[in-house]
């Protein structure tokens, strides 16, 4: 019973950001906005921020397996809902269903864990699970959209999920009527809180630079950012080699963090071995971090559903307030980037050795590209690959259209820039809430 609960902690926690590479093919698909789009991703973990708290409670108070059973059975639902949305608002609506459902599981399953495994034990799958889930969810989701579709994302959440209903029906635990005898851990869940924030940077941003900026697929970006959650995994062996105090081994986490954003904020070129570094930087300081601050957040809290509740909303909360501060930063920061950059495409559409005829027709097709895709990064290769050129003029063409694609890549490099040095700097703030202020002595 306990791997399938387990696996269902990862599959809600991996939902925050599964559909960060899908989100090009769901704007497309469902005929959307930039800015409904973010709200697939936005809705999911404003409600399941908003819901955990309350979930504990009614977890807590009825019957954990019931309560468990029923959250995963509408996480299922919700799931397939999402698959067949023929709309953006029916998607996200299923999102916020989903959501929901995944805060009663997370709750319940923490609780069947520790009933399962033993305290310890229990909760150190449930917060492991976690982690894997949050770190893995955009890999997964790239290279679904990539093998199949968007919609494959969800579904191959149902079956896990409806398998893990009877799962949680056969972990009997009896209501808890203990009072609530302890304050939540306020500097741990803020401290959770900020990383998030600062994660959203990574997880989201870094595959929008990837897919969108560099034109990579989303299997190659999903390849690419497998270096984070593989990193995170090895940061609790190094950690348990070394034992650091709980508080100096956060304290590196967030600095790494914050190292890893700022790398990735100035790559020397739009390479994709630029980014692995960083990459590795960041998962490091999330295995680090997450892990031992859901800890602190929980140790020997009680009830202990209740505590879970409030380090889910906290990270969630994070996920938000970090998509909050660096969509419009970048959205920004892209149209900016667009005049210079059109400026730079027409001086070497000038400069290149065609006729000038060709030279023309390349304008007039690449000024229909920029057109349509305006505040987004524009895809040339259908502009060159509409002209009919003489044969003799194609190689010089395709010079131009590395070129200009090199350019381009240049300039969305810029453009996501300052939205990862923002990360870098929640990073350093979490850095602030772990270092404990100095007690004055009395005379």
């Amino acid at each position: 019973m306990a791997p399938l609960l387990a696996v269902t902690v990862a599959m809600v926690l991996a939902d925050s950001a599964v559909v960060t590479l899908a989100l090009p093919d769901i704007l497309q698909h469902l005929d959307a906005s930039v800015g409904q789009v973010a709200w697939v991703l936005i809705a999911y973990n404003l409600v399941l921020a908003v819901a955990a708290v309350p979930a504990a409670m009614i977890v807590t108070r009825a019957r954990p397996h019931v309560f468990s059973a029923a959250g995963i059975a509408l996480f299922a639902g919700a799931s397939a809902w999402c698959a067949v949305a023929d709309s953006i608002e029916v998607l996200i609506v299923a999102r916020c269903m989903q959501a929901i459902g995944g805060a009663l599981a997370l709750v319940g399953c923490l609780e069947q864990l520790a009933e399962e495994q033993g305290e310890r034990r229990g909760v150190a799958s449930w917060i492991t699970a976690g982690v894997i889930g949050t770190a893995v969810g955009p890999v997964a989701g790239g290279l679904l959209t990539q093998a199949i579709s968007w919609q494959a994302i969800f579904v191959v959440q149902v079956p896990f999920a409806a398998l893990a209903v009877p799962a949680a029906l056969a972990v009997h635990i009896a209501p808890e009527r203990e009072p609530d005898r302890h304050r939540p851990a306020v500097r741990a869940n803020i401290t959770l809180a900020l990383m998030s924030a600062a994660l959203t940077a990574a997880l989201f941003l870094l595959v929008l630079l990837l897919v969108e900026g560099w034109g990579r697929s989303p299997a190659a970006a999903a390849v690419t950012v497998s270096v984070v959650p593989v990193a995170a995994l090895a940061a609790r062996p190094l950690a348990r080699f070394l034992r650091p105090p709980p508080q100096v081994e956060i304290a590196v986490g967030c600095f790494l963090v914050a190292g890893g954003l700022a790398g990735l904020a100035i790559p020397p070129s739009p390479d994709l071995v630029w980014s692995i570094a960083p990459q590795a930087l960041v998962g490091l300081g999330l295995g680090l971090t997450v892990d031992r601050l859901t800890t602190q957040a929980m140790e020997m809290r009680l009830p202990r559903a209740r505590h879970a509740g409030w380090t889910i909303g906290a990270r969630h909360v994070g996920v938000v307030i970090g998509l909050a501060i660096l969509t419009p930063v970048f959205t920004a920061d892209l149209q900016d980037a667009q005049e210079p950059a059109e400026e730079a495409i027409t001086s070497m559409v000038l400069d290149a050795p065609l006729p000038p005829q060709d030279k023309i027709a390349v304008a007039k097709a690449l000024g229909r590209a920029l057109s349509e895709e305006k505040g987004q990064v524009p895809d040339l290769h259908g502009a060159f690959e509409a002209l009919d050129l003489d044969p003799k003029d194609r190689p010089a063409a395709a010079q131009l259209e590395r070129d200009l694609t090199g350019q381009v890549e240049r300039a969305a490099t810029r453009a996501f820039r300052d939205s990862f040095l923002i990360g870098a700097g929640l990073a350093l703030l979490a850095l602030l809430t772990v270092i404990p202020a100095r007690r004055r002595r009395t005379p």
